[in-house]
C-alpha cells in the first residue's frame, strides 16, 4: 500500500510539474506574441501620425486612415487596413483573450485529447478570424463616410457632434441588460461550453462562436475607438485597458459601468463643446 501511495504520489507530482510547465510555455508565448503585435502597432500609429490628416469643415480633422495613398487601389488600401487591424486586435484582445484560451487547453486536455495545445491555438486562430471580418465591414463604411464627408461640407460640419453621440450611445450600452450577458458569456468562456473541440473542425467552429461573442460584448468599445480614432495610441490603450478589466476583474460588470460612465461623460462633453461653438 505504501508502495501504492509513494507511485500515486510521484505521479501527481509528475503531472502537476508537466501542467506548470505548460502553463509557463503557454503565457510566455502569449507574452511575446502580445509584445511583438503591440511594437507593430505602435510603430505603425506613430508613422501614421507624421502624416496627419486632413482638415475638415467644423474644425476636425480626417485620419489617413480611411483613405488612399497616392497610386494606391482600394484594394491595396484594403489589404494595408486589414494587415495593420488584425495586428492591432491581437495586442488589444491578447490580454484578455489568453486566459480563455488557457482555460480551453486545459478543458481540452481533461478529454484526453493528445493535443490540446494545437487545438487551442485553432479556436484562436478563428477567433481572429472574425475580428479580421469585422474589420472589412468597417474599412468599406469609414472609406465610404469618409468620401461622403469630403464631398458634402454641409455634413461634414457635423461630425464632431455625430462622433459625441456615438461615443455616449456606446457608454450607455454599458449598463444594459444585453451588455450583461454577452460579458457573461465572455467572462465564462469556454467553462459553460460542454461541446469542448476534439478536431479541428470543432476547435474552428468554437473560435467563430467566440470571436462572434466578444465582437458583440465589445461593439461599444470598438465603436468608441473608430469614431474617435482607430491609430490613436491613447484610445486604444483606454479602450484595451476597459475590455481586460471587464473580462478579468473580478467585478466585471462594475468595470463595465464604470467605463460606460466615463463615456456618458466625454460623449455629452463633446457634444456640449461642439453644438456650443455652433452658436459663436
Amino acid at each position: 500500500m505504501d508502495i501504492v501511495g509513494a507511485t500515486g504520489g510521484v505521479d501527481v507530482s509528475r503531472g502537476m510539474a508537466i501542467e506548470q510547465a505548460s502553463r509557463r510555455i503557454f503565457f510566455g508565448v502569449a507574452t511575446l506574441l502580445f509584445a511583438a503585435s503591440a511594437a507593430v502597432t505602435i510603430a505603425r500609429c506613430t508613422s501614421m501620425s507624421t502624416m496627419g490628416g486632413m482638415p475638415m469643415p467644423g474644425g476636425w480633422t480626417m485620419s489617413m486612415t480611411w483613405m488612399r495613398m497616392p497610386g494606391q487601389t482600394w484594394p491595396s488600401a484594403t489589404a494595408a487596413f486589414l494587415g495593420m487591424w488584425v495586428v492591432m486586435m491581437v495586442a488589444m484582445m491578447l490580454p484578455s483573450l489568453a486566459q480563455v484560451l488557457w482555460r480551453c487547453r486545459q478543458a481540452i486536455g481533461r478529454t484526453g485529447n493528445a493535443r490540446p495545445g494545437r487545438l487551442a491555438t485553432i479556436v484562436g486562430v478563428g477567433y481572429f478570424a472574425v475580428w479580421t471580418v469585422f474589420g472589412m465591414a468597417a474599412f468599406a463604411l469609414g472609406a465610404a463616410l469618409a468620401t461622403i464627408e469630403m464631398q458634402q461640407p454641409a455634413l461634414a460640419r457635423g461630425v464632431p457632434i455625430a462622433v459625441g453621440g456615438v461615443v455616449l450611445i456606446a457608454g450607455a450600452l454599458q449598463f444594459t441588460a444585453w451588455k450583461a450577458r454577452q460579458l457573461a458569456c465572455c467572462r465564462n468562456a469556454p467553462g459553460h461550453d460542454r461541446r469542448l473541440p476534439v478536431n479541428v473542425g470543432m476547435a474552428w467552429r468554437l473560435g467563430l462562436r467566440l470571436g462572434f461573442h466578444c465582437n458583440l460584448c465589445c461593439a461599444g468599445s470598438t465603436a468608441v475607438l473608430l469614431v474617435i480614432g482607430v491609430m490613436d495610441l491613447q484610445a486604444m490603450a483606454a479602450v484595451t485597458a476597459a475590455i481586460t478589466l471587464e473580462r478579468l476583474a473580478p467585478a466585471g460588470e462594475r468595470v463595465a459601468r464604470a467605463s460606460g460612465a466615463v463615456a456618458i461623460g466625454a460623449g455629452l462633453f463633446v457634444i456640449a463643446s461642439h453644438a456650443f461653438a455652433f452658436t459663436w
